[in-house]
């Protein structure tokens, strides 16, 4: 085990290699206190030279005023380029992270960072801090912050990204903000604030498990439908309390995003409904350069109009190319999925589906509504269709392959009938 003597001792010595640079080190699930980070990073900021750094120190036991001075002696790294910092289950707070982000701030150079501080006792002033640090990171393009199971609320995301606006080179931002304290006005100002990072083109935004509700994923939406640039998203909002007025107002905000080429949208365990399904759907249909979708509904309440609704949206996708769509336990019925069917049969370019609507209500006449209705994608080539449910007997599988025999291009074909897990 490293103690805090030790890491002192590291630091020391590699602040004689002056030649230094690259460096990767692995320090994880030591006994690293403050005293050993301030004394490793007394020695790291002797290292003028390094510009790749890779450095572990997950499972110690760092708190504000250790973190703060490793990043003094990071921010005398000018030269550093590439860096990834892994600081999860310390305890560092909004004084150590807002020490932390300052330092980087006077890494001037850097353009590439992934930076992981799973729970760490992070509210929303460290967050603000941190975001205030990084925004004099004028390099930056690619971005990676792991801040899942904090203290983060409402006021935090909107500081995080304010900063992040100024990064004009910023194209590419993962942010895992899951397992927090956001609401409807922390899901607004994030919003607000990355519909400012115009050159952002690659986004993977996680959310799951917070409190966003009525107003925050519209406000979310509509931020992102400012960001012109992007055209690969990924957003998960699982297991928060969305219904059908946030549907909606995330649908218009992404229909907004006319270079969006690839989407994953994951709203399983939310509350929405037929209206909020139909405005997903109407809005995703205007994202006329989407070839890939992959949206998540499972647990929802989208019922018979807000399948077929759905399915009409998206049946205005027509460069749709590869679609996954996952309605697992959606109160679905016979005309839910014709109406599904008949959508997505204006898909003309659609060559791979997969599509979940096990745990429904759907009988022998809608699994043959839903085939008659996938039999017009006739560039269909890979089907892998999810079935599961009592209502579904042989006579309504042996309809939907009479119809899907009219796909002449179909080359695989997958249909899960009995028990077994989803994909």
């Amino acid at each position: 085990m490293i103690d805090n003597g030790g890491a002192s001792g590291l630091g020391f010595g590699l602040g004689e290699c002056i030649n230094l640079s690259n460096l990767i080190l692995d320090l994880r699930s030591n006994e690293i206190g403050d005293e050993g980070a301030s004394g490793f990073g007394y020695g790291i900021g002797k290292c003028t030279n390094l510009s790749n750094l890779s450095l572990d120190l997950r499972q110690n036991k760092i708190a504000a005023i250790g973190a703060s001075d490793l990043g003094s002696g990071l921010g005398k790294c000018t030269n550093l380029s590439n860096l990834t910092l892994k600081f999860e289950f310390n305890k560092i707070d909004d004084k150590g992270v807002s020490g932390l982000g300052s330092g980087l701030g006077e890494c001037t150079n850097l353009s590439n960072l992934t930076f992981s501080l799973m729970q760490n006792q992070i509210g929303d002033e460290g967050l603000q801090g941190l975001g205030y640090g990084l925004g004099k990171c004028t390099n930056l393009s690619n971005l990676t912050l792991e801040l899942q199971s904090n203290f983060i609320g409402n006021e935090g995301p909107s500081g995080l990204v304010s900063g992040l606006g100024k990064c004009t080179n910023l194209s590419n931002l993962t942010l895992y903000l899951r397992s927090n304290q956001i609401g409807d006005e922390g899901a607004s100002g994030l919003g607000s604030g990355l519909g400012k990072c115009t050159n952002l083109s690659n986004l993977t935004l996680d959310l799951e498990s917070n409190q966003i509700g009525d107003e925050g994923a519209s406000g979310l939406g509509s931020g992102l439908g400012k960001c012109t640039n992007l055209s690969n998203l990924t957003l998960d909002l699982q297991r928060n309390m969305i219904g059908n007025k946030d549907s909606s107002g995330l649908g218009s905000g992404l229909g907004m995003s006319t270079n969006l080429s690839n989407l994953t949208l994951n709203l399983t365990q939310n509350r929405i409904a037929a209206i909020g399904a139909s405005d997903l759907g109407s809005g995703l249909g205007k994202c006329t350069n989407l070839t890939k979708l992959a949206l998540q509904l499972r647990l929802n309440m989208i019922g018979d109009e807000g399948a077929s609704s759905l399915g009409y949206g998206l049946g205005k996708s027509t460069n749709l190319q590869d679609l996954t769509l996952d309605l697992y336990g959606n109160q679905i019925g016979a005309m839910g999925a014709s109406g599904l069917g008949s959508g997505l049969a204006n898909c003309i370019n659609l060559s791979n589906l997969q599509l979940n609507i096990s745990y429904n209500q759907i009988s022998a006449m809608g699994t043959t509504g839903l085939g008659s209705g996938l039999a017009n994608c006739i560039n269909l080539s890979n089907l892998a269709l999810n079935l599961q449910q009592k209502q579904v007997d042989s006579i309504g599988v042996s309809g939907l392959g009479s119809t899907l025999a009219n796909c002449i291009n179909l080359l695989t074909l997958i249909v899960m009938k009995k028990k077994q897990k989803c994909f």
